[in-house]
């Protein structure tokens, strides 16, 4: 898969393919199934697929405090993508310049001058432009103008209900991880590098790896039952910590894992933390001794779920 960032790196071997827009945070199965629908459309013009997205999101740039967090960071989503067969991604950057394109100006300098595009996936809500006046109609009239065909994406719909990012979302801050995988098709995940913490539950006899977030905040928070991977040709068992750490000083979100029957060096190790279950919501402690026999009970909570998980999926 080829990753274009910015139209100055536009080659004319990128242009002339099937194009779909979207933020496509977290890959569920409404967007797998936009793809879908891409790839055949281009197998039979014998097109390449492009994906086109941002960075940062639109929501992102306008309403930096107020933007829902991110279910992926673009690496991973980048990885995903080259996994579900696209042929390409152009991440354009979102900022004061790309937000100010007319409608017009977006599809001639982007779409038409810039991809050369032959057809068209976008949702029939799409809005784009200043000021939001491009829709769905309006690239119908000028995919006409400009000879490039253009359809909507087919509804996914799960439960009598849209699958959509914010679906998701809810899910994952009410804690049902079942609910928001099933919308994903595929497991919630946290990737990061394992960076140097305090280590202060080395001093509790909790030794954890402390995943770097690049946002302010996730979309779950609480205590977990995870497995890690990345780390050898099995994940690893572990209990998972995601929020603000109010009984040590609540000032900033982190993740921090504490891996069962493992001891080895992994600083600088990029790491896949997968959850499983959520054992409770993240609350402050009286004291360090409070907390170590909360994470001793979580722990066995956490190691008997997984346990029987493994002896489910093996039967």
């Amino acid at each position: 898969m080829r990753l274009i960032r910015g139209l100055h790196n536009l080659r004319l071997s990128h242009r002339g393919g099937a194009v779909t827009i979207g933020n496509f945070d977290g890959l569920h199965r409404g967007h797998q199934a936009v793809l879908e629908q891409l790839k055949k459309r281009a197998a039979q013009k014998q097109l390449a697929t492009t994906v086109m997205t941002f960075e940062p999101t639109p929501q992102e740039y306008f309403s930096p405090q107020t933007a829902p967090p991110r279910l992926q960071r673009l690496r991973d989503k980048l990885a995903m993508l080259q996994e579900l067969g696209v042929d390409q991604v152009l991440c354009l950057r979102f900022g004061r310049q790309l937000a100010e394109l007319s409608a017009d100006e977006f599809v001639s300098r982007i779409l038409v001058d810039g991809l050369h595009v032959r057809y068209l996936v976008v949702g029939d809500d799409f809005r784009f432009g200043k000021d939001r006046t491009g829709d769905f109609a309006y690239l119908q009239r000028v995919g006409r103008e400009r000879d490039f065909e253009v359809v909507s994406t087919r509804t996914f719909v799960d439960s009598n209900a849209r699958v959509s990012s914010t679906r998701v979302r809810q899910a994952l801050e009410a804690g049902d991880l079942a609910t928001a995988n099933q919308l994903l098709g595929h497991s919630f995940r946290i990737c990061g590098r394992v960076a140097h913490g305090q280590k202060r539950g080395r001093s509790i006899g909790f030794p954890t790896a402390n995943i770097r977030l690049h946002r302010a905040a996730t979309p779950v928070k609480g205590v977990f039952a995870v497995r890690v991977h990345g780390l050898g040709p099995q994940p690893v068992a572990g209990v998972a910590n995601v929020g603000t750490r109010p009984t040590v000083d609540g000032s900033h979100w982190v993740l921090e894992v504490h891996l069962f029957d493992f001891d080895a060096d992994i600083y600088g190790r990029y790491v896949d933390v997968e959850f499983r279950k959520k054992l409770r919501d993240e609350k402050k402690f009286e004291s360090f001794e409070a907390l170590k026999q909360q994470i001793q009970l979580d722990a066995g909570q956490a190691r008997q779920f997984l346990a029987s998980e493994s002896v489910s999926e093996q039967l």
